[in-house]
């Protein structure tokens, strides 16, 4: 059943959205070449607790066939270059109420990943405009996928918007990026985000390389041989994604061997970098909204 958010909840989701928006905007002017990476993330994240929220996940910028899922790791020196094609994606949270927000920046001097940027860019306008109490799911794909090839690129058939709820950055719906997928309708009351990849290539991508984004998704069934203090700093994120970067104050051995414990038991999930073929390009646009009575409400604008 969907609830419609209460004032407090709405006025957080509100205000998460106006703070992931001015990281992103800030991040968009930032992004340039020989910036590291991890300056551009940390930044982020130190604007957000400025700001009064903490974020929803760790932030991520993931370059040319990387679609998502690039979080720098503690001492990651990996900059961005001129030709890239650069996405970031950020996620803020007030008292658990998330906002997620993303776009690409193309750091090409002839402007050649512009096209692919403008793809995502429309598909998320289309998509927008098409959402409305009652509409169905696969509707929304459907024109996402209708914006993006008519420009000539495909839609990133496995990567989805989704719902959004307290503490949970994923729920339903999934809202896919082509017409065949979907289920359900959108409803008056649902929070979600919207979020278009369009790639150059085939439009599928697959796990591949260190995670850095990891996720508690349950309590550990076993807490022998679990460093106490890792384990309470992991629970302190009450089940939001986290990066191994934010563990930096604790004993590294301890840290590693915790995290290892807890992945092998399934408490912890590992969320590796998600990418295409090399050479392909893929571009990202995303806004969170809250569907209201009188219509879309964009959080992130």
């Amino acid at each position: 059943m969907v609830k419609i958010p209460d004032t407090h909840a709405l006025e957080c989701w509100r205000k998460a959205g106006r703070i992931a928006s001015e990281c992103r905007e800030w991040a968009r002017d930032a992004i340039r070449p020989g910036v590291r990476v991890r300056e551009v993330l940390e930044t982020i994240e130190e604007m957000i607790y400025e700001r009064g929220a903490a974020p929803g996940f760790p932030a991520q910028s993931s370059r040319n066939h990387v679609a998502a899922h690039y979080c720098s790791a503690p001492e990651d020196e990996l900059q961005y270059e001129e030709g890239d094609c650069v996405k970031v994606d950020m996620g803020v949270h007030v008292d658990g109420y998330i906002a997620d927000t993303a776009c690409t920046v193309d750091l090409s001097e002839d402007g050649r990943w512009t096209p692919l940027v403008t793809a995502s860019a429309d598909a998320l306008r289309a998509a927008i405009a098409t959402v409305g109490d009652g509409v169905p799911v696969r509707d929304v794909g459907r024109v996402i996928e209708r914006t993006i090839t008519a420009a000539g690129f495909e839609p990133v058939r496995n990567l989805t918007g989704h719902g959004l709820a307290r503490w949970k950055v994923h729920t339903a719906p999934q809202i896919p990026n082509y017409g065949e997928a979907g289920a359900g309708r959108f409803e008056a009351g649902m929070v979600f985000a919207i979020e278009p990849f369009a790639s150059t290539g085939r439009g599928f991508i697959r796990e591949r390389g260190k995670s850095e984004v990891f996720m508690m998704v349950r309590p550990p069934r076993r807490a022998r041989g679990l460093d106490r203090d890792v384990l309470k700093a992991i629970e302190g994120w009450r089940g939001l994604p986290i990066a191994r970067r934010y563990f930096r104050d604790l004993d590294e051995a301890a840290f590693e061997d915790t995290l290892g414990r807890l992945a092998r038991q399934g408490s912890v999930m590992r969320y590796p970098p998600l990418v295409e073929e090399e050479g392909v390009m893929v571009s990202q646009t995303e806004h969170s909204m809250y569907l209201g009575p009188d219509g879309v409400e964009i959080l992130t604008a």
